[in-house]
């Protein structure tokens, strides 16, 4: 897969399933129809277990106390979401039969193994794993394309991160701003580190997004993102991990038309003017005479003026006009032209 080739074609929308299968393998391949159907160009999963996360634990260090998950032990969390690897395969199947890309996020060694045996074309960092840099290492040899999320991360975190992915000689990679909350706020998000990340790294630059609404994709977008991530779900209201910070698919098919109608606007440098606005120029100001003219008469600010619409002489000619002699009648309303005019005779 060429990833940077896709990614020329307008800006690449990964719909992010995460846990909102809910546990059922139906609603996983449901999610990939709607995902298709909303407009995206990629569904994205997960891979790890609770073990290759964490250990089963629940003394202080592994019991979350704020966010959208506070009160949850995180080996009993990571249950709850995990994307059951036997069904990965067959999630993969489902979306190349709709023309979908399919890829996912491994959290270790084996995953990465797993999803090899799959024959998977690109991986995600995800932004907590960006400073395990043996795992991006060990990601970055297959010699597929990356895309790394960057949330939480220093400056000094994601030079690493992109340093650990060039050792391997690994040439594609993409890197997505992303803000770690959940769902993410607007204050927090600081869009126009987009623009600075592509000139810092020189590679291509996303969101990861996890604000309600599209109005953080959108403004990406006009910032020069090229990819959009974004967690999709078939109803808020089928209970998950992740499905209160997570888009249905009519919002999601929203955002899809709103990035494709920037990407329209946004267009190229061009000071053309366009066909529409040739006939509105018609419309601007001109020289107009105002005041009936009798031939010989000189033309002064009374009896000429700049006004709609754009029929007479540009009105940056006013200056050079005034002062100048009718050489014939000229009845207002009449759009002022040079071969009406003349110098007075100084005798």
């Amino acid at each position: 897969m060429d990833l940077y080739r896709k990614l020329e074609k307008g800006t690449y929308i990964i719909a992010e399933m995460s846990a909102n299968h809910a546990g059922s393998k139906e609603y996983a391949k449901e999610i990939i129809h709607a995902a298709k159907e909303a407009g995206a160009d990629c569904i994205k999963i997960q891979t790890y277990t609770a073990d290759t996360l964490t250990i089963d634990c629940n003394n202080e260090y592994f019991n979350l106390t704020e966010g959208t998950w506070k009160g949850e032990n995180l080996y009993h969390l990571y249950e709850k979401a995990y994307t059951p690897w036997e069904w990965q395969p067959e999630l993969m199947e489902e979306a190349k039969k709709l023309g979908l890309d399919f890829f996912s996020t491994p959290f270790d060694k084996t995953a990465v193994d797993f999803l090899e045996e799959m024959n998977v074309e690109f991986y995600k960092i995800a932004s907590f794993e960006l400073i395990d840099l043996p795992l991006i290492e060990y990601v970055a040899a297959k010699g597929k394309p990356i895309i790394m999320s960057t949330g939480m991360a220093s400056l000094g975190e994601i030079q690493d991160a992109v340093e650990a992915v060039r050792r391997a000689g690994n040439p594609q990679l993409a890197l997505l701003k992303c803000s770690s909350s959940y769902p993410a706020i607007p204050k927090d998000m600081n869009l126009k580190t987009i623009p600075n990340m592509k000139e810092v790294f020189g590679v291509p630059v996303g969101l990861s997004d996890h604000s309600m609404g599209d109005i953080a994709a959108v403004t990406a977008v006009a910032l020069g993102a090229s990819i959009i991530e974004k967690h999709f779900c078939l109803g808020r209201d089928i209970e998950n991990p992740d499905s209160s910070f997570s888009m249905e698919p009519d919002e999601f098919k929203r955002m899809v038309e709103h990035i494709r109608q920037a990407e329209t606007a946004l267009g190229r440098v061009s000071y053309r003017v366009t066909e529409s606005e040739m006939s509105d120029r018609r419309n601007r100001r001109s020289l107009f005479v105002v005041q009936d003219i009798k031939k010989g008469e000189l033309l002064t600010e009374e009896n000429v003026r700049s006004i709609r619409p754009g029929h007479g002489l540009s009105p940056k000619y006013l200056p050079q006009v005034l002062g100048q002699a009718a050489i014939c009648d000229i009845k207002r309303g009449t759009p002022l032209q040079f071969e009406l005019i003349g110098q007075t005779d100084s005798k």
